[in-house]
């Protein structure tokens, strides 16, 4: 007979048996594999409620501070003419612009007339800001009038009101005239709102500031600087007039180079010679 074949195990010896499994290992397996999917559903869990609760209080802030958003947002900024007088920087000479001037264009386009010629409303103008909070909890801390221009009193053009009115009352006021304007409140004048006084916001809650502002010795241009906390981080925002110009206010002069009184309809028509020298005797050629 012939020789049998070499093991292939290299030692010549026989193949051993792989070893068994201890007796029960199976169930072992079982329950390491339950555990760990119980300590895992735990951790994620707790992992979980840790973030929505650190999303929940800081999150929104902390991405809309990656993102560039303000503490604040301007949610309406209005100056009130109604049955106040508007003096313009220069006369009206524009032949379409005499158009807009009189009425005969939209209401869009008169607003564009206006500020072109740097219309401001004179010795006093009402305004209301309404601002509105971007984080979970902030706190502005300060609003005052910052003068970017101050110059002679217009005297380009009055736009004279139909009737004038007076102001209405108002929770804020400042005057431009002072070396350092600040907001005040009529029971305390003499001392600037925000020392004693902050307004707290959470996200999406509104606050309506009504503000009275006066200035009778110049021309100014002028926005609103408000200060904000939030997060232990303090932001400035700054606050313009409708459209993103400054709010503008001048001084009245004793004479006008074209005076021009509203009509019913809409627009303003020049003012008689004569009754411009009765008005304003001081004006040239009277």
């Amino acid at each position: 007979m012939g020789k049998g074949r070499k093991s292939k195990t290299g030692n010549g010896g026989p193949r051993k048996p792989p070893p068994e499994e201890p007796a029960g290992g199976d169930g072992w397996k079982a329950a390491r594999t339950w555990v760990a999917g119980i300590v895992s559903a735990v951790l994620v869990a707790a992992v979980g409620v840790v973030f929505t609760t650190w999303f929940s209080s800081r999150g929104t802030d902390a991405i809309d501070r990656i993102n560039g958003t303000p503490p604040i947002t301007i949610g309406h900024v209005a100056v009130h003419h109604e049955e106040r007088d508007i003096v313009l920087r220069e006369p009206v000479t524009d032949p379409k612009e005499r158009g807009i001037l009189l009425g005969s264009a939209t209401a869009e386009e008169r607003a564009a007339l206006l500020d072109r010629h740097h219309a401001a409303v004179t010795d006093a103008m009402n305004a209301t800001v309404v601002l509105v909070g971007n984080r979970n909890s902030l706190r502005i801390v300060d609003v005052k009038p910052r003068v970017l221009t101050r110059a002679a009193r217009s005297d380009g053009a009055l736009l004279e009101a139909t009737t004038a009115g007076e102001v209405d009352t108002v929770e804020l006021a400042a005057d431009l005239d002072r070396p350092a304007p600040r907001f005040t409140t009529s029971d305390d004048p003499d001392v600037p709102y925000f020392v004693t006084k902050q307004i707290d916001l959470k996200r999406d809650e509104r606050v309506t500031l009504s503000l009275a502002i006066k200035g009778r010795r110049a021309y100014y241009e002028f926005d609103l600087l408000a200060t904000v906390l939030a997060a232990d981080r303090t932001e400035q925002v700054v606050i313009n007039g409708p459209g993103g110009s400054p709010f503008r206010l001048t001084g009245r002069t004793e004479t006008f180079r074209s005076v021009y009184t509203e009509m019913p309809g809409g627009g303003w028509r020049p003012m008689s010679a004569a009754t411009v020298c009765l008005r304003f005797p001081k004006t040239g050629g009277c």
